[in-house]
């Protein structure tokens, strides 16, 4: 553990994660994953609302190993800000296995931004979580949209339902591919076809370059492990009706859960219920990140 201590409430990560049934197909992707620190080597942001526990590239590629996935996506956090330094050293040494998505501020220089692209980092986050970060205005965002475009970069977009009627033209409007994290955090006390959940159905359905995550049930769900089953039917939906534009991953090490840490096994055997076919799995593993990730 590193000298930064870990805010009181916050839950370390399953230490013996159980071997899951379902055995994901070759080349299977983790597209939602993070690494911390260690926090002596790479200090968390001086603006970070939480402090989370170590969590390095070796224990994330163990558990990718173990689950029995191929590759990983490494999301940059908001505990360590604009400082992409831990996610940057995680697919350095990730022999070409992982891809990374940035945290940038817009006064990032082109020399820097080339020197992400080299490294694998593929798009940046948008995060408009309020408990999470401070705002940006959606202007320096859609600057630095335009910026990544050429790259070929996409940005990923971490919202709560209540505010997508505000967001929803300015994500609309955004010029590259845009994945949305954890399905916009739906409330699944809700109905799946309610008003709430469809209009980001519509988003989906209205502009062809949105893609989802169908991910997080631990922070989603009402119900609890292990099977989160009022995760299911919100999941299965963008699975079954954009199954070209949907990714998966574990969100490991889960960061600041308060409540329960899930048992990252679990997690991995609830995908052949969101994915009901071989067809579909593939797709949701496989063929989306790599056609995402893996392009070049």
């Amino acid at each position: 553990m590193s000298r930064f201590t870990m805010d009181d409430n916050w839950l370390v990560f399953h230490p013996s994660p159980s071997k899951p049934q379902y055995v994901p197909p070759a080349g299977a992707v983790d597209a939602h994953c993070h690494v911390f620190g260690p926090g002596d080597l790479f200090p968390f942001a001086p603006e970070r609302k939480y402090t989370p526990c170590d969590a390095s590239y070796e224990q994330l590629f163990a558990l990718r190993d173990f689950l029995g996935f191929s590759r990983n996506v490494v999301v940059q956090a908001t505990c360590h800000g604009a400082d992409n330094r831990a996610m940057v050293d995680a697919l350095q040494r990730s022999n070409g296995l992982a891809r990374g998505i940035a945290t940038v501020r817009e006064d990032i220089t082109d020399a820097e931004l080339a020197e992400l692209d080299a490294a694998g980092v593929r798009g940046v986050r948008f995060n408009f979580v309020k408990r999470l970060v401070d705002t940006t205005p959606p202007e320096v965002l859609r600057r630095i949209a335009d910026r990544i475009a050429p790259l070929g970069w996409h940005v990923v977009i971490y919202f709560e339902a209540q505010d997508l009627p505000q967001l929803y033209d300015f994500f609309a409007s955004l010029p590259t591919v845009v994945v949305v994290d954890h399905m916009g955090r739906p409330d699944l006390s809700k109905d799946v076809d309610g008003p709430e959940f469809q209009l980001f159905v519509k988003l989906m359905r209205e502009h062809s370059n949105i893609w989802s995550k169908v991910t997080c049930p631990e922070r989603l769900s009402n119900e609890g492990p292990p099977h989160y089953s009022d995760f299911i039917p919100f999941a299965r939906h963008l699975v079954d009706h954009f199954s070209d534009r949907v990714l998966w991953g574990t969100d490991w090490p889960h960061p600041n859960l308060k409540t329960h840490m899930p048992d990252d096994g679990h997690l991995v055997d609830i995908i052949p219920h969101i994915a009901t076919t071989e067809a579909l799995r593939l797709q949701l593993l496989v063929d989306n990140p790599h056609r995402l990730y893996w392009h070049r």
